[in-house]
């Protein structure tokens, strides 16, 4: 089966408390573009990280708001900022660092929430039934090219209103020569 493929850059997804204390109280952020996934979408407002060794500008917001932050950044960006960085898949915050995220209002120091996004699939659960997929579980992808590879660990989220994609990171999409919206097959064991 091919599947569509995305992948995403570094950025936040942010807490309200986080976005009031960064831009202000109220604070609404602007749609700049619609996202494939649920009512996800990329905000105009983008924030800097820091870490020991450096900082990190215009780091996009990815909105709505959640109830907790979560900061996604590449691999690169860990040697960049100074920090150990785990694989987590997204939501799963614990043992994770924490960096100093800086807005046009103020400043904060998070404990934690950095994770370098481990690879995913996205689909509805009616299509998830079809192909015989569980939550969690673990499949491979096949990429095809003058870069060919094979991508183990892809973890399964369903959940209503998912459009069926592979999520990778831009490092990862690098790696096999991989545009935005390619496909790549699906390995089911």
């Amino acid at each position: 089966m091919l599947i569509e493929i995305e992948y995403s850059n570094r950025h936040i997804h942010i807490s309200r408390g986080l976005l009031e204390k960064l831009f202000g109280p109220e604070y609404q952020l602007s749609i700049e573009k619609k996202l494939s996934q649920g009512e996800d979408f990329s905000a105009k407002e983008t924030l800097t990280i820091m870490g020991p060794k450096e900082k990190i500008e215009n780091v996009r917001i990815i909105g709505p708001e959640r109830e907790k932050t979560q900061i996604e950044i590449l691999k690169s960006d860990a040697f960049r900022l100074g920090i150990e960085v785990p694989i987590k898949i997204s939501g799963d915050l614990e043992n994770t660092p924490g960096i100093k995220i800086i807005g046009p209002l103020g400043e904060a120091d998070l404990d934690n929430g950095v994770i370098i996004a481990k690879r995913h699939l996205h689909i509805a659960p009616d299509e998830a039934k079809k192909l015989k997929l569980k939550n969690n579980q673990k499949l491979k992808l096949k990429i095809k090219g003058e870069r060919a590879l094979i991508f183990d660990e892809i973890i399964v989220r369903i959940k209503k209103g998912y459009t069926t994609k592979i999520h990778l990171d831009i490092e990862e999409a690098n790696a096999g020569n991989i545009s935005q919206n390619d496909k790549g097959k699906l390995l089911i064991d």
